[in-house]
This record gives structure tokens, sequence and C-alpha cells, in this order.
């Protein structure tokens, strides 16, 4: 088993599940030119084709031919990596990390080997604020009492 997909099983127990199911795509027993991003986990059924921000993610495709390739507009892959894997029918893999400064939406993520080329799409939530604003109550300061 990869250690990236064991980080993404571990990251999801401990994050906020993201929402509704993948659109096209199985997280098991995907015909050859399969393509997808991330894998489901018994705890979260709902990770396939959804970016997980602070968390570990994995570009994922079961396509015939030398030298596949990963390709999107906002993420960037390093780590190829030949399968099986467990929880898909994937024989290879990739670390996908989004691009700084992508924007909430959709977008394209495609696996090209052997001369074809196969498609999904994929969600990537609004990020959360990641400070606390100026005059916020902090636990422990006193802030907060009478």
């Amino acid at each position: 088993m990869r250690k990236t997909v064991v980080f993404v099983a571990a990251a999801v127990i401990g994050a906020t599940a993201l929402a509704a199911p993948a659109t096209a795509q199985q997280s098991t027993g995907a015909a050859p030119g399969m393509v997808q991003l991330n894998v489901n986990t018994a705890i979260n059924q709902t990770l396939v084709d959804k970016y997980v921000r602070d968390a570990p993610n994995v570009a994922l495709a079961k396509c015939e031919g030398a030298s596949p390739t990963f390709a999107s507009p906002v993420l960037t892959f390093s780590n190829y990596t030949p399968g099986p894997f467990m929880g898909v029918d994937a024989n290879i893999s990739a670390d996908a990390v989004l691009k700084p400064g992508t924007a909430a939406g959709t977008y394209p993520l495609t696996v090209t080997c052997g001369g074809q080329t196969y498609r999904t799409q994929f969600s990537v939530p609004a990020a959360q604020v990641a400070k606390v604003p100026s005059g916020a109550a902090k636990a422990g300061d006193g802030s907060m009492a009478d």
C-alpha cells in the first residue's frame, strides 16, 4: 500500500468530510482509462474527485501504456508510483498538490498514457479562514472574563 494513500485515510479520520459522491467515477472495479483524485475510505465514502485541503491528495489512474502523465491547470504532480493500490483499481498514482491561489470550483484532471487521454473533473472547496480576526477573543487570555 502506498504511504500517501495511508496519509489520506488518516487525514480523513480527523478531517471534516467533503460533500457529494463522485460523478461517473467509482472507487473500485474501474475499467482501463479511469482517472480520479483521491480514494474513498471505510470512514469517508465521499473523497473521490474531491480535493482535501490540509491533507495529502493522490491522483490515481488505470491506464495502459508507457509513461503515464497526470495534468490539471490547478495541480502539480510528483512521486509517480506504480500500483496496485488498496481501495481502488488503479495501476499508477502521483501526489497532487494544489497550486497557490486556486479558487474554489470544479477543475479538469487528465491522465495520458499509451497515446490515450482520460478525463474527469474534481472539486476544490473554499479555503477556511486561516487567521484569527483582529480583536477576536482568545481562549485563556481573560478577554471573556466578566
